[in-house]
């Protein structure tokens, strides 16, 4: 295997945007297989593979290992703010507003214009504030 393999994860791409999410999870699986083994990738890259891989995983509704590979991304670049956002929804969807906002705050700290991270947090607040009025 060579290092950071542009054609692995140029074709998981093209795989994900055709929805055949089993292929290009495999595809993602081994372009970060070969990042941990040559450490020749670049971050952006590989930031981009877990993001996608932990949206494969979202969809399939397996949350625990979507929320690692969100975390994954956003250790690998932190300032990439897609993955701050989609570890939010899953938070929110599991009921975690704190953690929930925190991500989509700092998703809108690294771009002020991600509409749907501004929706996510206002909606995010709102939750929150109807949980607290409920008592629960």
């Amino acid at each position: 295997m060579e290092e950071d393999n542009p054609q692995t994860l140029e074709y998981a791409h093209s795989e994900f945007k055709k929805q055949n999410f089993k292929r290009a999870e495999e595809l993602y699986t081994k372009f970060i297989s070969c990042c941990a083994q040559f450490r020749g990738c670049e971050a952006s890259r590989l930031a981009s593979a877990y993001n996608n891989r932990g949206q494969i995983k979202y969809l399939r509704v397996d949350f625990n290992e979507a929320v690692e590979d969100f975390t994954s991304a956003i250790e690998t670049d932190d300032q990439y703010e897609v993955p701050f956002y989609n570890r939010g929804l899953i938070r929110y969807r599991l009921g975690f507003f704190d953690d929930a906002k925190s991500d989509f705050q700092r998703a809108l700290k690294l771009n002020p214009d991600f509409e749907d991270a501004k929706v996510s947090l206002q909606q995010t607040l709102l939750d929150q504030q109807h949980k607290i009025q409920r008592g629960y």
